[in-house]
């Protein structure tokens, strides 16, 4: 058993944990699949991983660019307050689970294992389940297992005198949620990539499907009407220059990043080793802010490279192994698709509803303060914007990410102060863990086990009803986008 956990915990950190050689692993068993010769299959392999280290540059700068003012709107106004971030919130359980209900943290990577497996199963039985999704984002899974891990102790106490009862039920109701949340992206994701063949498989699943529903019913044209998007305006004169997406991107955080690095003053970014001592400030504030235009680009090229790789190596596994099913990966690959231009404005209207939602904070004088940490504000409201944007133009695209913003700061001030996680200074804060675990929490919490039943049986019923809705083009949207798309013309 000691050998076996020891294979599991060598594959979990080294793989699972690490999405480029996760990525780069299911490329290359998509190509032995299909058959391709070993020299295709190494290279393959060999680009889906490089692809993918250079998101991650991408990814993992513009965080650290953002670093600045993360810090500094603790440190400058003073405010004692957790950060809502994925890495916050996963420290949070590290440090704090043992103390709070005597477990130790390695079982989480046990729950992920079994709810990695519980979504194959979904996946596998997909002519009953309607589940089409694999959840291949491996780093996301560990986030998302530390908190699932808090969140379902502290609802159900009466599980924690049996391990194995309590990783079964947790496994149970996460790997349903993967499943499911991955799978409701599959609609949004292949109209908006004009059928790539991947999902999202990351924080918000939830929030992008229900958002793309909105951006449709409440800012979608009539009939007869296009709506205007974002990539259809013309603006005029020097205004135009807003057309290109790295001019764009770079006016306006040189506006409104510019401003805030400005506001938190020289002798702090000295101090805070941001600013080398005798260096121009004005230089530094540009530099800073062009930084994002140059990180965003680096982030698209890699997902250029990886995604082709991908979803035609996932076909082997499609055919071989799990029919019908597509690979769900990091929401910043929808980065490289859709109107460019969305993805600093969703960032921006995140950024102020999320900045309005703290200063409400404050003036209530809530017991629990929040500070925005850059991935839920960045990669969550992007996200929105770019599939808002495919269905409701410019407004859904400013409009539903502000909304998103303020509803990630309180949803996330109410589950952590109320199970404990904000004393350990922070909290995972994504829009799925801010609004729909916030409930699953409250049910599980008060319906005790007729609450466990309720949350998966509720999960499971989602893509029955999509089901429902199109019976006859739900599995070809996955299986054969081009005869979906003729067989949508044919009905219209």
């Amino acid at each position: 058993m000691n050998v076996l956990y020891s294979i599991w915990e060598y594959f979990a950190t080294n793989i699972l944990q690490q999405p480029a050689f996760m990525i780069g692993l299911i490329v290359i068993i998509g190509y032995i699949l299909l058959g391709k010769p070993w020299y295709e299959v190494f290279a393959g392999g060999i680009k889906a991983i490089v692809g993918y280290l250079i998101l991650t540059v991408g990814s993992g700068g513009l965080s650290s660019n953002f670093r600045p003012v993360l810090v500094g709107l603790k440190d400058v106004f003073n405010i004692d307050a957790m950060v809502i971030d994925p890495y916050f919130g996963q420290n949070a359980v590290t440090t704090g689970v043992e103390e709070v209900f005597g477990k130790g943290f390695g079982q989480a990577m046990i729950l992920l294992l079994i709810a990695f497996v519980v979504n194959i199963i979904l996946v596998k039985f997909s002519k009953i389940t309607k589940l089409r999704a694999l959840f291949t984002t491996g780093h996301v899974q560990v986030q998302q297992a530390a908190t699932a891990y808090w969140l379902i102790m502290f609802a159900c106490p009466f599980l924690l005198n049996s391990d194995i009862k309590l990783l079964i039920v947790m496994a149970l109701i996460l790997g349903t949620y993967w499943a499911v949340g991955a799978n409701l992206t599959i609609k949004p994701c292949q109209e908006v990539t004009d059928g790539a063949g991947f999902c999202l498989a990351h924080q918000q699943m939830f929030g992008i499907a229900l958002n793309y529903w909105l951006a449709e019913k409440l800012f979608g044209g009539r009939k007869g009407r296009k709506v205007k998007k974002i990539e259809d305006m013309e603006l005029p004169g020097f205004m135009s220059i807003f057309n290109d997406n790295m001019v764009c991107t770079s006016i306006l955080m040189l506006v409104f990043f510019g401003a805030i690095l400005v506001l938190l003053g020289r002798d702090y970014l000295v101090a805070g080793e941001f600013l080398a001592e005798g260096s121009s400030m004005l230089f530094y504030v540009i530099q800073t802010c062009l930084y994002f235009a140059v990180y965003l680009a680096i982030l698209q090229l890699g997902v250029r490279i990886f995604v082709n790789e991908l979803t035609m190596s996932f076909q082997g596994i499609a055919d071989k192994i799990l029919p019908g099913s597509i690979p769900g990966v990091d929401c910043a690959v929808i980065f490289g698709f859709g109107a460019s231009n969305a993805v600093p404005l969703g960032f921006l209207a995140g950024f102020a509803g999320q900045i309005i939602a703290i200063a409400l904070l404050i003036v209530l004088k809530s017991p629990v303060l929040v500070i925005c940490g850059f991935v839920p504000v960045f990669f969550d409201n992007a996200s929105i914007a770019v599939f808002a944007n495919e269905k409701g133009g410019i407004k859904a695209a400013l409009i539903l990410p502000f909304i998103s913003g303020i509803c990630q700061v309180f949803g996330s001030a109410f589950i952590a102060g109320w199970v404990g996680m904000a004393a350990y200074g922070g909290y995972l804060g994504m829009w799925d863990w801010a609004v729909v675990w916030p409930v699953m929490t409250v049910l599980m919490k008060f319906l005790s086990y007729a609450g466990l039943a309720v949350c998966v049986v509720a999960l499971l019923a989602i893509p029955q009803l999509q089901y429902r809705a199109d019976k006859k083009g739900y599995f070809m949207m996955t299986e054969d986008y081009e005869k979906y798309k003729e067989m949508k013309r044919s009905v219209n």
